[in-house]
């Protein structure tokens, strides 16, 4: 129909017909502003000049970088999280090379998409920004950091005796290469910190791996004051959430790192929770720093305590696979009363995900929004905002 023919449509229809057409739209937009007051106050972001940072200690999934974007895992996970109380939400994890697409111009469209999603079911994301890969093909760090200035921006690293590279990590003794991550981390912390669905950020962990081309001592002291430096920036760029520094080897630095996140008010995570890993429960010695592990158990109601279980702690209680395959009852009983958790990670693999849901269902973990894992807040926070 022509619009002349629809204009003079409407100029003949009933008075009553266009009453209740009018009624009928009026209703509409009634329902509408009322669905969207609800949405903004169920995501309505953080006032500026709130001091308090962002504080839901519990259980989350965290998810296999791969599985980031695929919709059929994904509509699994967001399925299991609805149906299970004790998750409170997710991890997930992304290359520095997969955010940034040349200098400046980053890509956060996977990060927005989540983090809507899971805004409407009320969930939260936690997202870790990952400078290390596993595997030699994984685009670990932006095209442009290839070049001299950053000296290639990453060296390769291998396990001892053997000739494959396992994968890379960033050359943060550069501080080209480190004001580039501060870069990044600016821009996250403008566009999500005021999010109040937008949990926590965090950093992958401090072992470096065995380098190809051994590293220097100056670069391994550039390493870990550049990472603090990072840390300390995030903290200015996220004051209302969590950020995190895993933490495991080398042990000789971790006194050094882990004083400095007291001090800026980071939390601590760590890539594993081996229950008998005797380099992360090696204990207090005069002659030889202690193991990660012993600094969770001292610092736990100072900071934020957050370890993750990855895939190889299902299989073994220890890396060398001389220990045994525990429960996932055994995983949580550790992770929550030796190490003192306020939250912790579950990597969401198909081999284990009913064992972790049943344990999830358990009145121990529903009883409580924390899932019975510590829920005080930090010392270190000036506050804590639990809405």
């Amino acid at each position: 129909m022509k619009p002349d023919n629809l204009m003079k449509l409407n100029i003949t229809l009933p008075i009553t017909f266009k009453r209740i057409n009018a009624i009928f739209i009026a209703a509409l937009f009634v329902i509408s502003m009322i669905i969207a007051s609800s949405a903004s106050v169920h995501a309505a972001p953080i006032p500026p000049g709130t001091t308090g940072v962002k504080w839901h200690p519990g259980h989350y999934y965290t998810i296999q970088n791969w599985a980031n974007d695929d919709p059929i895992y994904m509509a699994q996970v967001y399925k299991e999280l609805e149906a299970t109380p004790a998750l409170r939400g997710m991890q997930m994890r992304y290359l520095w090379g997969w955010i940034e697409k040349s200098p400046g111009v980053y890509d956060f469209s996977s990060i927005d998409k989540h983090l809507e999603k899971l805004t409407a079911i009320g969930k939260r994301l936690v997202i870790q920004v990952q400078t290390k890969s596993f595997e030699a093909d994984w685009k670990l760090i932006p095209d442009y950091l290839k070049a001299p200035k950053f000296e290639g921006g990453a060296f390769p690293f291998k396990d001892w005796g053997s000739t494959t590279i396992d994968g890379y990590n960033i050359k943060l003794w550069n501080p080209y290469v480190r004001n580039r991550l501060v870069a990044l981390f600016k821009a996250l912390g403008e566009r999500y910190n005021s999010h109040p669905n937008f949990e926590g950020i965090g950093m992958i962990e401090t072992a470096m791996g065995q380098a190809v081309t051994p590293l220097t001592t100056a670069q391994t002291d550039g390493w870990f004051n550049n990472l603090i430096i990072v840390q300390q920036k995030a903290r200015t760029f996220f004051p209302n959430t969590m950020t995190i520094q895993e933490i495991n080897y080398p042990r000789e630095y971790l006194k050094q790192l882990t004083t400095a996140m007291v001090d800026m008010g980071g939390a601590l995570g760590c890539p594993d929770i081996y229950p008998d890993e005797p380099g992360l429960n090696f204990p207090p010695n005069p002659h030889s720093p202690q193991g990660a592990y012993a600094y969770f158990s001292e610092l736990s109601g100072v900071v934020p305590i957050a370890p993750t279980v990855e895939k190889v702690n299902y299989l073994n209680t220890r890396g060398d696979k001389l220990g045994h395959v525990p429960t996932i009852q055994e995983l949580l009983i550790f992770g929550r009363d030796e190490l003192k958790s306020n939250y912790i990670f579950w990597q969401r693999l198909p081999d284990y995900v009913d064992q972790v849901l049943e344990v999830m269902s358990w009145k121990r973990q529903t009883g409580t929004p924390s899932g019975g894992l510590r829920a005080a807040c930090p010392s270190v926070y000036p506050s804590c905002i639990t809405d």
